[in-house]
């Protein structure tokens, strides 16, 4: 059996820091809870790994972390 996976972009503007919208399966359109897997790309991108429960079709969102500066 061959995987295929695609690479999607997650960049959410102006959106509450603990808010955030969950994908949608590009194949059949369920609604993705969970990631199966994230991995630290660099100090500043996360990747995630996504499978959907449905149809089975697999790809990897990548997203940008802003740093936050703490003030005394």
């Amino acid at each position: 059996m061959s995987a295929v996976a695609e690479v999607l972009s997650t960049v959410a503007h102006h959106r509450d820091p603990r808010c955030s919208e969950l994908p949608t399966c590009p194949v059949c359109a369920d609604s993705m809870v969970a990631a199966e897997a994230s991995a630290y790309i660099s100090d500043h991108m996360i990747s995630y790994l996504w499978t959907c429960d449905n149809c089975g079709y697999g790809f990897v969102t990548k997203h940008a972390v802003r740093q936050r500066i703490v003030c005394n």
